[in-house]
């Protein structure tokens, strides 16, 4: 009782841009039909949050722990676009970091093996030719054989000829970061956002005192180190230590609403400016006929997209392998973001590939209601 009483006090149903019901019956059915065992998700339009409201429970047995809004999440690859661009947005537009010299400026060992003209916005684009993913666990034994595993890679297709969705190319981006600041990822998200955001249930490897509030996620029965596995799902994030250019990040929607917001409005959130508004726009915008943009992803120009029919194709996004995702439409004013663990307790489950369209479709109905 006082679990649900708790996640009535963390959950308002915030409906002033308008009748969500549509949303919550999905929400709901969604759950029953084990889509993930449960969700927060919020939204924001015109400046406001309209809706956010949690579903579900931590696990699927009964007698775990209601969802609710304050339950924290593992990102997955969220992290790409709130960490790791978020802080080379603030380097590029300090003039501490080129989108356009090749990665070698900042880490030498990776000019081997033709990746030479291998670029940071190839890196950002994901088209610098680099494989997709490789579980790196398989053969390396500390992080630093990961990041020499890459440099000493060879590219699958020329810079800047194919988009091919890369854990490498933000595995080494992370690594920039790190290169450039002589400070941890982790240190300079925390000093440039987090803090100053009030961002309080939003870290790398969070402390067992927290446990209780993580939804949690796959169990790793690979792990065949001496040492303790990080809490993060993703494999190559722990270990790197749970903190990494492409995973590692936990947040709840509160937190996030707070940093999308910020980008929304043009960089500036509470009278402080983290970016330009210029900055943002360059991060989210598309070159040409891209299929993404720098750091983040766009709605496609056509076919299917995770965030619907019904978003416009200026809309800006990414998701998170364990079920996470952040949609934006700047013409619409809008943005939803879902947090949930659906590779609990297995990530065969990918039932929510048929969810997120239907989601933002039914947000879209919503709103249009009003």
């Amino acid at each position: 009782m006082l679990l649900t009483i708790a996640a009535a006090f963390a959950a308002p149903r915030a409906s002033a841009g308008g009748e969500f019901s549509p949303l919550e019956t999905l929400a709901e059915e969604a759950v029953e039909n084990g889509v993930f065992p449960g969700t927060s998700i919020a939204v924001i339009h015109r400046g406001k949050t309209v809706f956010h409201r949690a579903f579900g429970r931590q696990t699927y047995r009964t007698v775990s722990p209601a969802a609710d809004s304050t339950t924290i999440y593992d990102l997955a690859s969220l992290t790409k676009p709130v960490v790791t661009t978020g802080i080379v947005m603030q380097l590029v537009e300090r003039d501490s970091l080129d989108l356009d010299a090749p990665v070698s400026r900042y880490l030498p060992t990776f000019s081997s093996r033709g990746k030479q003209s291998v670029t940071v916005r190839n890196l950002m684009q994901h088209n610098s030719g680099l494989r997709a993913h490789t579980f790196y666990h398989k053969t390396c034994h500390t992080p630093e054989e990961v990041f020499l595993t890459i440099a000493a890679d060879t590219l699958l297709s020329e810079p800047g000829a194919k988009t091919r969705y890369s854990d490498p190319g933000f595995i080494t981006l992370g690594r920039i970061v790190e290169s450039l600041t002589g400070n941890s990822l982790e240190a300079n998200f925390r000093q440039r956002f987090t803090v100053p955001l009030g961002m309080r249930r939003t870290m790398f490897n969070p402390p067992a005192s927290l446990r209780d509030a993580i939804a949690p996620t796959e169990q790793d029965t690979s792990w065949h180190f001496n040492t303790k596995r990080p809490l993060v799902h993703d494999h190559n994030a722990a270990l790197l230590g749970g903190a990494a250019g492409h995973a590692g990040l936990f947040s709840t929607t509160g937190d996030l609403i707070t940093y999308v917001r910020m980008l929304m409005q043009g960089g500036t959130y509470a009278g402080k400016q983290y970016f330009r508004k210029e900055t943002v726009r360059m991060f989210t915008s598309r070159e040409g006929t891209a299929s993404r943009a720098l750091g983040w992803d766009l709605r496609s120009l056509e076919g299917p997209s995770s965030a619907g029919t019904a978003f416009s194709v200026s809309s800006w996004g990414h998701l998170g392998f364990t079920g996470t995702s952040i949609w934006v439409d700047p013409e619409k004013e809008l943005a939803v973001i879902m947090l949930s663990n659906r590779v609990h307790p297995t990530s065969d489950n990918i039932k929510i590939r048929k969810f997120r369209p239907l989601l933002h479709d039914t947000v879209i109905r919503c709103i249009e209601r009003k």
